[in-house]
């Protein structure tokens, strides 16, 4: 079994609004593993990137955070933001999904990558940091000359494959994927995520996708974290929860997707909105969509509880979802 890479622990974001403090993540307590690769799913508005983002240090001077977020025995919510900075590139990395805004529009793609490999990698010689950078665009499927061009000469897809190239470039033992493959065609994005599989199993690195596409969850992730209301409701084995989800939101969830063989011509929706995140709730956040909902749901908050190797908030998780 892998070893814990990154134990977060009663993990809650706060944003100032002028209505009132939004309760963006609740009291989130979650493993990541070595070497393991994550989807996180879940509705806009569910707290997908908010928790990520927060783990990351990257959210604005509006946010409250409050936790623990613990990497080889250092609590990273304890650091100063230049304290934290060492562990950017080399340990932590993101990929966002607006490729666009992510290099100067002025300087060559080169001279920027240079800048970042020799100012937090192994080496400050430039010829050296260029030899990486050409290596990892080929595992990208970026030719050599996209090195001299700028920024505004590429297309979206091959600027969200620099933005991609980047991230990896020092090898990051923790790396997000915001929604990163999305401008991607079909046949360069299973590409993409074939060559950072194996990048995971050799670098023992540790990715998670943010998604709205569970296809790219159900294909490219080993567990799956489904997120509601700033809570966790499931997390698991992807075969797992996807083939016998136990919370009924994770069930409607993946029937509001399309699938390749479903004949319907209509895709379900699930009835009703998100909840008031400025508002603080009794009982189970999905009590007001759940169509298995009881009494004993609106009175009373469901913990995340252990059901062999995955975890799910709910009080009907035994077989009720049959019925």
């Amino acid at each position: 079994m892998n070893d814990i890479l990154l134990k977060v622990r009663n993990f809650n974001v706060y944003y100032k609004s002028s209505e009132g403090d939004v309760h963006a993540v609740r009291d989130v307590n979650l493993d990541f593993m070595e070497n393991t690769s994550y989807g996180i799913v879940g509705e806009s508005g569910s707290g997908k990137t908010t928790l990520v983002m927060a783990i990351l240090r990257l959210l604005g001077t509006d946010a409250k955070v409050t936790g623990d977020v613990i990497y080889e025995g250092v609590n990273l919510n304890d650091l100063k933001e230049s304290e934290f900075r060492k562990y950017r590139w080399t340990d932590f990395s993101i990929v966002f999904q607006q490729a666009m805004n992510f290099l100067s529009p002025v300087h060559k793609i080169g001279k920027q990558l240079i800048s970042i490999y020799t100012a937090n990698g192994p080496t400050k010689n430039k010829k050296e940091a260029k030899e990486q950078i050409l290596k990892t665009f080929k595992k990208v499927n970026l030719t050599e000359n996209v090195f001299n061009m700028y920024p505004h000469e590429l297309s979206g897809g091959m600027m969200q494959r620099v933005a991609i190239s980047s991230a990896i470039l020092l090898n990051p033992k923790f790396l997000v994927m915001d929604e990163a493959t999305t401008a991607l065609d079909i046949i360069t994005e299973g590409r993409i995520l074939d060559e950072i599989k194996l990048l995971e199993k050799d670098r023992d690195m540790t990715r998670v996708m943010i998604t709205h596409d569970v296809s790219v969850v159900s294909s490219s992730t080993e567990r799956v974290v489904v997120m509601y209301g700033g809570l966790i409701l499931e997390e698991g084995k992807v075969g797992e929860v996807f083939l016998n989800p136990l919370h009924p939101y994770t069930k409607l969830l993946l029937e509001s997707y399309p699938k390749i063989n479903d004949e319907a011509k209509y895709l379900k929706s699930i009835k009703g909105g998100l909840p008031d995140l400025k508002s603080e709730y009794q009982g189970c956040v999905f009590y007001d969509r759940c169509p298995y909902r009881k009494e004993s749901c609106r009175l009373n908050t469901p913990a995340l509880v252990r059901h062999g190797d995955r975890s799910v908030a709910c009080f009907l998780a035994e077989g009720v979802l049959d019925e």
